[in-house]
C-alpha cells in the first residue's frame, strides 16, 4: 500500500509558498496629489496655524522631508491648494453664467457658490479662514473681486438698457457678489432652508431691489456727504 502519494499535503512546490505583499511605490505626482488631499483636509478642519508639516507628514506616512521636498515646507502646499480652490469656484461660477435673461443669470450665480459649498466644502472652508500666507491674489475678497468682474459686462448692458450710468455697474457687481458669497458662508453651516430655497430668496431680495432703483438714488436722513 502506498502512502501519503495522493494526498500528502507535506509535499509542495515553490508556487504554493505564501507571497509577499509588495508595497506599490507611488510617483512623484502621485504622492503630491496625496499630500494635497491630506493638506486639503487638515486646513479645512484646524487651519493653517493649527496644522503642522509634522501631520500632514504622518497622515502621509512619510517623513516631513518629503513635504518639503513636494512644496518647500506648509506654505507652499496651503499656497496650491487655496489656487486650486480659487480656480475651481471662479471657474464653476463662471462656467454657469449662459442664460440671457439677467434674473436667470443671478439665479445660476447663486446656485454655482451653493454648489460650490455642497460639494468642495472643505475648500470654502479654507477660503473663507484668514491665512498670513495669503497673497494680494489669494484671499477671498480676491476672489468675490475676480467674479464680480464677470458679472460687471452684464449688469452694464443692464443697465444702459435701462438708462442708468453703466459706470456704476463694477459697485452693483461687488454689492450682489458679495451678498451671495456672505450668504454662503452663513450656510455653510447652518445648510437650511434648502438649496433652491436659498439661491431664490437671494435671487428675490436682488431682482427686486434693482428691479425697483432709481436712476438717481438719494438720502433720506440728515447726512448727505
Amino acid at each position: 500500500m502506498m502512502e501519503g502519494v495522493a494526498t500528502d499535503s507535506s509535499t509542495s512546490t515553490s508556487s504554493d509558498k505564501p507571497r509577499r505583499t509588495r508595497r506599490t511605490r507611488m510617483t512623484g505626482a502621485e504622492r503630491r496629489e496625496q499630500l494635497l488631499d491630506i493638506g486639503r483636509t487638515l486646513f479645512a478642519a484646524k487651519g493653517f496655524e493649527g496644522t503642522s508639516v509634522e501631520e500632514i507628514a504622518a497622515k502621509a506616512g512619510v517623513s516631513k522631508p518629503v513635504v518639503y521636498e513636494h512644496f518647500g515646507g506648509k506654505e507652499g502646499l496651503y499656497a496650491v491648494v487655496v489656487d486650486r480652490e480659487m480656480r475651481q469656484l471662479l471657474d464653476m461660477v463662471t462656467g454657469a453664467l449662459t442664460a440671457g435673461h439677467p434674473r436667470e443669470l443671478l439665479e445660476q450665480a447663486a446656485f454655482a457658490l451653493l454648489d460650490y459649498i455642497d460639494a468642495y466644502t472643505d475648500g470654502f472652508r479654507i477660503l473663507v479662514r484668514d491665512s498670513p500666507v495669503a497673497q494680494s491674489t489669494g484671499t477671498f475678497a480676491s476672489l468675490i473681486s475676480d467674479i464680480a468682474t464677470q458679472v460687471e459686462d452684464i449688469l452694464g448692458t443692464e443697465f444702459k438698457n435701462r438708462g442708468f450710468d453703466a459706470k456704476l455697474a463694477p459697485l452693483y457687481a461687488q454689492a450682489l457678489v458679495g451678498m451671495v458669497a456672505l450668504t454662503g458662508q452663513w450656510w455653510l453651516d447652518a445648510r437650511k432652508p434648502k438649496k433652491s430655497e436659498v439661491a431664490a430668496h437671494l435671487v428675490n431680495l436682488a431682482w427686486h431691489g434693482l428691479d425697483g432703483m432709481e436712476q438717481k438714488p438719494r438720502l433720506i436722513g440728515h447726512r448727505k456727504n
